[in-house]
């Protein structure tokens, strides 16, 4: 099982009939060079790719932007439309007075599998005490939160809410909630594996990519920043493929976790069982 966890379905056809929500999703994600995708192309990338399941993340920026870019009905509605391939999360703005509301409605009625936040783009500080409720409502439904961690290419995004150590309050409060740091907190990669050391519940994915050579940056990042050995040895249960489409292929990430030089098991691990234990399953 390949489960890639970090994939923004902004552009997938289904849910792009309105030119003008597409444009402002463009103009919001700093997205341009793209046009939208019928599912058979995101089923081929994914058969190009060898994944056989993707994590689908939506953006509620309400507070910053003015609505939701992709809403939790639409990430039903593309979940239904091929639930064999699809797992949908969801998101909400946690500045907003209905946020709690609107979490429990995703996980009891939409049944979304876990939260994504942005607290670059929608601006908090991951130990707010505001963002309590929410936290409190993943431990009760047992979801998972992913959090974008480091650099962020979003406009009005500030760096400072994003960096790795940021999330340590919340790791220590909640040690029952399953965190993932986004694109492996970049370019904060040592102090991300700090807290994956530290703290059993905090994960990170590998959507980390900002140069334009998968198999180049991936060496930097997990072979020369930090040594291959922590991975292999140290951080393999807490590893997640995550390749942040559709700003990069899908295929050429996949391709370069695999020639790291990880052992095989070590691969299967970051390729799909991991997720698994992160989404506290499949059901």
């Amino acid at each position: 099982m390949f489960i890639d966890i970090h994939v923004h379905p902004a552009f997938y056809e289904p849910i792009n009939r309105d030119p003008r929500r597409e444009e402002l999703r463009h103009e919001a994600l700093n997205i341009h060079k793209n046009g939208t995708a019928p599912l058979e192309h995101i089923f081929n990338q994914m058969r190009c790719a060898g994944l056989d399941k993707l994590c689908l993340l939506p953006e509620d920026y309400t507070s910053t932007v003015g609505c939701a870019l992709v809403e939790n009905e639409e990430i039903r509605r593309l979940v239904d439309l091929a639930p064999d391939k699809f797992i949908g999360f969801a998101s909400v703005d946690p500045l907003q007075p209905d946020a709690a509301d609107k979490l429990e409605d995703a996980f009891s009625r939409l049944k979304l599998k876990g939260l994504k936040l942005h607290p670059g783009r929608q601006h908090f500080m991951p130990s707010d005490p505001r963002l309590e409720p929410i936290y409190q409502l993943c431990e009760r439904y047992d979801k998972p939160v992913l959090f974008h961690s480091g650099l962020s290419w979003e406009p009005d995004t500030l760096t400072s809410y994003c960096h790795p150590l940021a999330f340590e309050p919340v790791a220590q409060r909640h040690p029952r909630l399953r965190i993932c740091l986004g694109h492996f907190g970049w370019p904060w990669i040592r102090e991300s594996a700090m807290l994956m050391v530290k703290y059993a519940n905090v994960y990170a994915d590998t959507g980390a990519l900002y140069f334009d050579n998968a198999r180049e940056f991936y060496t930097q990042t997990f072979t020369r920043d930090i040594p291959i050995t922590w991975i292999d040895r140290s951080l393999r249960h807490q590893v997640l493929f995550g390749s942040n489409n559709p700003r990069f292929e899908q295929i050429r990430m996949a391709q370069a976790i695999g020639e790291l030089g990880l052992r095989e098991s070590t691969l299967e691990l970051i390729r799909g069982r991991n997720a698994v234990d992160f989404l506290g399953g499949l059901d």
